[in-house]
């Protein structure tokens, strides 16, 4: 008797112990997850320096004030049979990257017309960068949000957006503070305290047609790609009057790729969503996309994208997970025309994707969203060295603030 009760208690103890150390696995998980995203947020040292370096360049290098582009090629920036390839964005690198990429593909480099659009807070930086060391074979000009002389009405609605977009970000981060403990998607959870959820320039997208009033189409890049393949055959492709083109699924088959379905960006415990949509459909992809401008003058899109906007907020701002592609889908609904699924391979910028070689090979557009940023060291190293074999690793500057190591 009292040998079956040491057993069972032995037994007890064992299975407490065993109990323990995995409470104890999966809060360490739990908790390198979290300074894992914490750790995306982060600018390092070397992208600071790198700024620093290029404004004070600007201050006291003509070269590095040089025109973007020379006067010469000004009027191909409204030239219709270049392609226009359009960027917005605050960093440098990222910029430089994905200009590289695109022309070290390019079949007609001559043909290809970059729009770099920053803020007033890098515009001497990124003009400094482009000066320096311009870009061959095609043109590019450099333009800072405080060159644009808009009217007070586009000035209040991008003031206006930008505010709402603020109060989602706030409430749900407050909701993710208050229920962060309960079980659930931690992944999408922890998204909402990404700072591209408020980035002026990450939701500036939906003014594509102020942004730009001379041209009628354009191929718009997020900064956070990589180019793999020509683009040219991509300016080509018919959109049958639709005012987008977008990929829906990348090499997922007939099913929506994991994170891609409408129930992965709308609030569907909201009886509006859940009456009014299907949280099965799939939704397409921000980040590599052919505009129409010409068409899209001529629809209500950017109002009706103010509409959900305002009706978010009247409606507890809980329709949607903060980000610029939700209520993008619901104003350009019925106006994308979808391109191959080769186009634009996303979701790079998690720590395991889940994608084969050839797909790899097979993409155009690499696009790194996520957290783990290529210009930072906490992604996965093969595909990150996708993104950094474009340094330009003798570069002066970049040696100088170790940029490269």
């Amino acid at each position: 008797m009292s040998s079956r009760q040491d057993i069972r208690a032995f037994t007890f103890r064992t299975k407490a112990m065993i109990a323990s150390m995995e409470h104890k696995v999966r809060s360490a998980r739990r908790h390198e997850f979290i300074y894992w995203h914490l750790a995306s947020h982060g600018v390092p040292k070397s992208l600071h320096c790198l700024h620093l370096t290029l404004a004070e360049e600007y201050a006291v290098n003509a070269i590095a004030r040089s025109s973007l582009p020379s006067p010469e090629y000004v009027s191909r920036l409204s030239d219709p049979s270049f392609y226009h390839i359009v960027l917005l964005t605050d960093n440098v690198v990222a910029a430089s990257v994905s200009i590289t990429s695109a022309i070290k593909n390019s079949v007609s480099p001559e043909k290809m017309v970059f729009h770099l659009v920053t803020n007033k807070k890098t515009y001497t930086s990124m003009h400094a960068w482009f000066a320096k060391f311009p870009i061959k074979s095609a043109v590019l000009e450099v333009k800072g949000l405080h060159q644009y002389d808009w009217s007070h009405e586009v000035n209040y609605g991008v003031k206006v957006m930008l505010e709402i977009h603020h109060l989602i970000w706030r409430h749900a981060y407050k909701n993710l503070k208050e229920g962060f403990n309960t079980v659930g998607n931690h992944e999408r959870k922890l998204k909402v305290i990404s700072p591209r959820c408020i980035s002026l320039l990450n939701h500036l997208r939906i003014y594509a047609p102020e942004l730009f009033p001379d041209l009628n189409k354009i191929i718009f890049l997020d900064d956070d790609v990589v180019v793999q393949h020509d683009l040219s055959s991509l300016w080509q492709v018919d959109l049958n009057r639709k005012v987008v083109g977008a990929v829906f699924d990348s090499g997922c088959g007939l099913d929506c790729c994991p994170g891609r379905q409408y129930k992965d960006y709308f609030n569907f415990s909201n009886s509006f969503i859940s009456s009014n949509f299907n949280e099965d459909q799939c939704g397409w992809l921000y980040g590599m996309n052919v505009f129409n401008l010409e068409a899209w003058r001529s629809t209500n899109i950017t109002a009706t994208y103010h509409h959900w906007l305002k009706f978010n907020l009247h409606s507890g701002l809980d329709l949607w997970n903060p980000g610029a592609l939700p209520p993008a889908l619901l104003a350009f609904s019925g106006l994308v025309h979808p391109i191959h699924s080769s186009w634009h391979l996303a979701s790079l910028g998690y720590r395991f994707p889940q994608v084969g070689l050839e797909t790899f090979k097979a993409a155009a557009v690499l696009h790194y969203s996520g957290p783990a940023k290529p210009w930072l060291e906490i992604g996965d190293p093969e595909v990150r060295s996708l993104w950094t074999r474009h340094l330009n690793y003798s570069n002066e500057i970049f040696r100088k603030c170790k940029v490269v190591e």
